[in-house]
This record gives structure tokens, sequence and C-alpha cells, in this order.
């Protein structure tokens, strides 16, 4: 990509959402990244061990 092609997408990026939205369009897509690159990596930021917890103490009582 030459600085051509950087400037008109740059260009069209400004005139599609606008000068206001680009740092938030920017921002949104950072954060995205971030958690999908979390996600590949196996960080999960949710914590399911009392699910488990409670998933095993049902089974224990069944039999």
């Amino acid at each position: 990509m030459s600085l051509t092609h950087i400037l008109i997408l740059g260009l069209i990026l400004v005139v599609v959402f606008g000068r206001n939205k680009l740092p938030d369009l920017g921002r949104g897509i950072g954060e995205g990244l971030r958690q999908f690159k979390k996600g590949l990596n196996g960080e999960a930021d949710i914590d399911v061990t009392d699910s488990v917890k409670r998933l095993d103490d049902e089974e224990n009582k069944r039999g």
C-alpha cells in the first residue's frame, strides 16, 4: 500500500464516519482486537468455578 492509498482510505473514512466519530471507531476496534486476542490466549473474564462446583455437587448427589 502506498501513501496515496492510505490517504484516500483516510479521506473515505472521514467522509463516511465524520471527524468526531473516528476516535470512537478506533477505540472500539482496538477493544475488539484486545478481546479477540484474550479469547485466543485462553484468558477468560468469566469465572465459572462456582458453576462447575455446583454441577459436580449435583452429580454427586444423584449417585
